[in-house]
Order: structure tokens, then sequence, then C-alpha cells
């Protein structure tokens, strides 16, 4: 993430730059650098500082919004960031967002609006697992994955290795004993973070989903089945939520491999 972390340095330098050399008086200098602290647009204030604080830009949740906000909402946040995240959008609001934005992709899976990294594969930081219990929870193990893979992460995925085949897990197990941290989402009884944690090392997170039957409650049954695992080093969040996990997912191994 250091290229988007100098992106915004370099506008607050080239600010302060242009107000030694008296190419712009104190009020605009002001202005600017309150207009990088929030940017008020009416129905919504960008947090462009979040980007110094967090090293990620603020994301745009599309539930919710008009794609006319998400646009403007979306243009304001690349002035500052080279990177853009909408979750919970549609194949619609992509459309027309594209007309905008040109480089941007659309993650159908996660219904994910996203800016490619201009980054080679090869410099990723290895050490992330996406796990997911079946097939119907790969648009939350997706929203994770992407979210990872924008803070600089090559991410491995392994889904569909649910406990009703455990055989399919363990096939996988040289894979999960080197990562570096695991996100494991499952929906139903939401028991396969604990059977991932029992034989490896590092932490995981859980991410119940809202797949399943009636008694599944819309996610709440391996929600708390994962808060009440016996298996020591699981952390869970809340129900589908994928962007949470990834994000904390990113942060961890970002730290593990700093040099």
């Amino acid at each position: 993430m250091d290229k988007e972390k100098s992106s915004i340095h370099k506008i607050i330098e080239g600010l302060l730059d242009q107000y030694t050399k008296e190419k712009i008086d104190k009020e605009s200098f002001v202005s600017r650098i309150k207009e990088i602290y929030f940017e008020d647009i009416g129905f919504a204030k960008v947090d462009h500082h979040r980007q110094l604080r967090k090293n990620f830009p603020e994301v745009i949740y599309g539930k919710g919004k008009t794609t006319e906000q998400i646009i403007k909402i979306s243009k304001k946040i690349l002035k500052y960031s080279p990177l853009l995240l909408v979750t919970r959008t549609t194949a619609e609001t992509y459309k027309q967002l594209k007309k905008e934005i040109k480089n941007i992709e659309f993650n159908s899976e996660a219904n994910l609006i996203f800016t490619p990294l201009d980054i080679s594969e090869d410099k990723l930081k290895e050490g992330i697992t996406v796990v997911c219990a079946g097939t119907s929870d790969i648009p939350v193990a997706e929203e994770a994955a992407v979210v990872c893979y924008l803070m600089g992460n090559k991410v491995k995925r392994i889904y569909d290795v649910g406990i009703a085949g455990i055989h399919r897990l363990l096939r996988y197990r040289e894979d999960l004993e080197k990562s570096n941290v695991i996100i494991v989402a499952a929906g139903m009884e939401g028991a396969l973070p604990g059977v991932v944690s029992s034989f490896v090392s590092c932490p995981i997170i859980g991410v119940p989903t809202s797949v399943g039957y009636g008694a599944n409650f819309s996610g709440v049954s391996p929600l708390l089945t994962m808060l009440n695992a016996c298996s020591p080093g699981i952390v869970v969040v809340n129900i589908d939520n994928g962007f949470g996990a990834g994000y904390t997912a990113g942060v961890i191994n970002n730290r593990i491999c700093i040099k």
C-alpha cells in the first residue's frame, strides 16, 4: 500500500510547495487542506483523511445509495486515492460508473466495483487464504478476497470444502499450514472455522453467512457456533461481513510481511 500512501502525501507536499512559492494564497492552501480532512458534498461527507489514518481510502457501501450518489462519491475519492472500492452494488451501477471512470472492474460474484492495482502479481504479499464451506458462500468469500487483494496481498482461494465432505478440506492442509491468516466463510451450522483452526497455528477470521434453512436464522446460528468455537485462535466478524474480514486479514498480513 506504499503507493497509495505516497499519493496523498504528494498532494500535501505539492500544496505546500505551491504556497511557499506564492503560487497559491494562504486561504486557498488552508481550504485545500481542509478538503483533504473531509469533503462535504451535501448528501455525503467524503473522508479523504482516512487514507492517511488507515492507509486505505473510504469504501462506498453501495446498498441504499443511488447510482448518481455513488458516481459523485467515487469521483471525489479518486481525487486523492488511486483506489476505489464500492461494495454491495449492482451491474447496472457498474455500467453507468464505467462511463465516467474507465479503470474499474466488476466482481459479479461479490457485486463489487474496484480499481485494479497497478502492480504485478509477483509483488503482492503472500500469506492470506480465503476458505468457504459451500458454493453459496462464495459471494461473501469473494468480498473478503478482493479487499485483501486491494491491500496488496496475493490471495489463495479454497472454495466448497465444508464439513459435509471433510476430505475435500484435508486435501489443502499444506496450503492452510503455510498461511499467515485464514478467512473462513460458512453458513448452515458454521462449524468450518473451528475445524480449520484445529490444525493450523495462524489466526482464523470466521465469517458467518446468511446461507441456510430456517433454523439458521439468517446467519445467527453460524455466528453463535463460531463465537462458541472450542479451538483457540478464532475471531469472528458480523454476518456476511466479507469486507470486515478481508480488511482485518489485510492488516494482519501486511504487518507480518513488513521487512
